[in-house]
Parts: structure tokens; sequence; C-alpha cells
């Protein structure tokens, strides 16, 4: 018997894997390691201390990065900021222009505006109708005054995967900065940062089975120093770049998250991947429903599809013992379609038909397949109510035709 409610919106955050979870409780009370790291006048003080930079060499570890190029933020959201909004104010002189792809997460493109609102000019880049943006897009967009290219590793929507590497070798022979936002990406799909021509890199714990609340970004130390303009100002922590005492027990968990991480990121990665071949062959068998994204270059563990003749919102309220999402989980609260869908040239008609499915560490087989029953069931049942549907003398009149890209 399948354990119900079944969880597919890992993309909105994971649970918190259970070592990780025991681990954080024992920098928590007075009998566990509760100091100030900044305390550096007592064992207290010292032994959070290390545990935090023990925690540092393990996002270090599996970004393939240096320790010392790691800054603890509160999450993705402000790493975004800090290397947005401190590239641009650092490196003023330069220019004021920025490029960012139109499929970024908000926590991208709300800043980007904002600093639009402040005088810079921002360049939005239109991906291809598979998601993907081309770099030769991008290289035509660079100018003298270019300071900043920002472009997300793994969409949170669609599992699209850019090429960084492309981008990165366009923007390092430039002279501009490369910002990734990896919060998808980082601990499911390798990046070795010796060698990816990345300058600012953000992830975010509650994405890869640590807390929420706690993140990182990465800020290039060679062969060049990347400066930024720090977002808070008052103790000087993290190298005077981001202020304010630090979370010893979330910090810790993340380590441990993403050293669990790296060290079954492989077999992880071919789990998921079957699982969600069996999920997306078994919702293609319903007939009329497209794939979002990219057929190749993807993160197997989000799947997007659009349901010809059927709302979204209507399938999700028909299977209310499945957790799935019809976006990004910022937006969810918003009735206008995708962004990220409505940017890679779907109609208003299949963005609205979208549903994410997003698997995880902990998902199993027979949760796919009580998923594919129960949706399967819901399909039919609405399409059959759907004037979009509808049925003509000559049996099912398919009012919307839609191929896979």
């Amino acid at each position: 018997m399948t354990r119900l409610p079944i969880y597919l919106d890992y993309a909105a955050t994971t649970p918190v894997d259970p070592r990780v979870a025991d681990l954080l409780g024992r920098y928590l009370t007075r009998e566990g390691v509760f100091g100030n790291p900044s305390s550096s006048t007592h064992a207290f003080g010292r032994t959070a201390a290390q545990a935090v930079e023990a925690a540092r060499e393990h996002v270090a570890a599996l970004l393939k990065a240096d320790p010392r190029e790691i800054v603890w933020t509160s999450g993705a959201t402000e790493a975004n900021n800090l290397a947005l909004r401190g590239a641009m104010r650092a490196h003023a002189r330069k220019g004021r222009h920025l490029i960012a792809g139109k499929t970024e997460h908000k926590a991208v493109l709300d800043v980007c505006r904002s600093l639009e609102r402040e005088g810079c000019a921002v360049t939005w880049l239109d991906p291809e109708p598979d998601g993907l943006i081309q770099p030769e897009r991008l290289a035509a967009a660079l100018r003298p005054d270019t300071v900043l290219v920002s472009l997300m590793h793994v969409n949170n929507e669609t599992g699209v995967v850019q090429d960084v590497a492309a981008v990165g070798a366009l923007t390092r022979a430039r002279g501009v900065l490369l910002h990734v936002d990896a919060a998808q990406g980082a601990g499911k799909l390798p990046i070795d940062l010796r060698t990816l021509p990345v300058d600012l890199l953000s992830l975010s714990a509650h994405k890869l089975y640590g807390p929420k609340g706690v993140g990182a970004l990465y800020v290039r130390q060679r062969p060049n120093r990347v400066r930024l303009e720090p977002l808070l100002y008052g103790g000087g922590q993290e190298w005077g770049l981001r202020a304010g005492t630090l979370p010893t027990h979330q910090i810790v968990a993340m380590g441990e998250a993403c050293r669990i991480a790296g060290a079954e990121m492989a077999d992880a990665h071919d789990r998921i991947r079957r699982l969600r071949d069996r999920l997306w062959r078994g919702l293609a068998e319903l007939g009329e429903v497209a794939l979002n994204g990219h057929p190749e270059r993807h993160w197997p563990g989000i799947l997007n599809v659009s349901f010809a003749g059927i709302a979204a919102e209507a399938l999700l309220a028909a299977i209310p013992e499945i957790a799935v999402a019809t976006g990004s989980a910022c937006a969810s609260a918003s009735n206008e379609p995708s962004h990220v869908l409505r940017a890679m040239g779907c109609d208003a008609r299949r963005a609205r038909g979208a549903v994410r499915f997003s698997l995880g560490r902990f998902t199993t087989t027979a949760e796919i397949d009580y998923t594919l029953e129960a949706v399967g069931t819901a399909v039919r049942r609405l399409r059959d109510l759907s004037p979009l549907w509808g049925e003509s003398s000559g049996g099912a009149s398919r009012a919307v035709d839609w191929a896979a890209p």
C-alpha cells in the first residue's frame, strides 16, 4: 500500500535528510556546540568556529572550490542579491550594464529590475523554445560597459540545463563577470569550479536536503579576486562580505548535506532518471501531453508537462493526495501563467495547463505508479468535462495539437 500523501515537489524544497537533522540538533542546546563562532576567547566559540570551517570545506569540496571562496548567506535569494547588487556597485566605474535570461528565477529577475530602477541597463536574453539560451545570443548582447551576466544552471520549472561552460568562455574572454544561480543544480549535477569559468555561484541548503534559511555564495579568488560591495554591515564576518552572527547549526547541517550529496550524486542521478522516465512514459500514453523543456539537456528530477484541454489548477484539485506544482513555489499564489514558459514561446493555454512534477531522494517506484494511475483517471475525467477538449460528431475534438519539442 502506497503511503499518502505523496510528495513530488522537490524543486520547491526538499525534506531534511535524517542524517542532517540528527547533526543539526547537536549544535543547538547547552549539551552541544552552541557557542558564537566569533567568540574566539573561549572554547565554546572556538569549537563552533571549527565546525563552521569544517562545513565550509564540505561545501567547497562539492563545488571543487577553495573553502576561502565560500561565503555563508541565508539562502540563494540573498546570495543572488549579494552577487548582482554587490558586483554592479563594486564595478560601477566599468559600466552599469548587465545581462540575464528571461527564464531566471524571480530572485534574479527582481534584483535586475531593481537595478534598472537605480539606473542600470539590463539586456534580457530570450531562450529557444526548448528553454536553452544560445551562447551566440549572449555574445551579441555583450557591450564594452557590460559588468555582469547572470544565468541559471538548472531551471527550477523545466529542469533545462544551460551550457555554463560555453557562456563562461565568452564572458571570461571579454572580462565580464559570470554569476550562476545553481540552487537547483548543486549537489545533483557535477560542478567543478576549478575548470568552469564562473565567478559567482549561488546555492541553497533546502534544495539539497538541508535546512531552510542557510545558503552560500561562491566568490572566485583566483586568478583575480572578484570584488563585491556587501549588502549588510556590522560585525565584519565572512571577510566583510556578510555581517551577522553565523548560525552554526544551520551551517553545519548544510555542510553535511553537501557532503552526502557529493558522495551519493552518481547513484541518485541514475535512480531519479529511471523514475522520471517511467513517469514521462506513463503520462505520454494519455495523449496530447507536451513536454516543456529540452528532451535531453535537463536535470531528470524535474518534469514539466502540459495536458491539452485541462487547466493545471483543475488537475491539482483533482489529485489532492499528490503534491505537485504549476510553477515555482515563489509564484504559486499568482494566477499569471509561468514567465518561464511564456519566455519559451508557449501560448497562455499551454502555460496554464503546465504541471511540474519534481522527484527526489525519497521518491519510490510505488509512488510513481500511484501518481500515474491517479493522474490518468483525473485527466480522462476532466477532459470529458472540458469544453476545450469537447466532443464532435466525429468523436473527440482535439482543439490543441501539441508536439513535444
